[in-house]
């Protein structure tokens, strides 16, 4: 198993002085761990997706330094050589690295399987995204039709972006 308290400590500490991504992946990372635990992931599998969600933006900043975007189809481009010592650093087997590997490589394709961490890590992606873009309602609505496969993840989406606000 990662040890996902080191693996943070080395995301965060190549992600220094840029505290927004850091804010960024922590809260993927807190979604996925309420998603996965809550749709019933076994331990091997609720490890890999924390691990691949702490590391799932890790290629911006060479995105942005050799393509001078941060599109998702270059953090998928970049991001698995970036993650790949960091994965090495934590003592990941070759079955996990390659599994976490993929799913950087893919987190912004999103018909690119079926897989429930995959669509676990999908939906948290988009669960703050929606906030931090400040997508509007229907945005929110059409993800919630088309990307949306979890139980949990559908009831965050409605009660964060969807529900009417709470009223006293």
């Amino acid at each position: 198993m990662i040890d996902i308290a080191k693996l943070t400590e080395l995301a965060i500490a190549y992600d220094a002085g840029d505290p927004r991504r850091v804010q960024h992946f922590m809260k993927v990372y807190a979604f996925c761990r309420i998603i996965g635990q809550r749709e019933g992931l076994d331990a091997q599998t609720q490890n890999t997706l924390e691990a691949a969600a702490i590391l799932h933006d890790i290629g911006i900043h060479e995105a942005e330094h050799k393509h001078a975007s941060s599109a998702g189809k270059w953090q998928e481009v970049e991001g698995p050589a970036v993650a790949a010592p960091l994965l090495e650093q934590v003592g990941a087997d070759p079955a996990t690295c390659e599994r976490i590997l993929w799913l950087i490589a893919h987190h912004h394709t999103y018909a690119a399987s079926e897989d429930i961490d995959f669509r676990i890590l999908l939906e948290a992606d988009f669960l703050v995204n929606a906030y931090e873009d400040a997508l509007p309602p229907n945005a929110c609505q059409t993800a919630g039709d088309k990307v949306f496969r979890t139980r949990t993840g559908q009831t965050l989406l409605q009660n964060l972006f969807l529900a009417s606000p709470y009223q006293s």
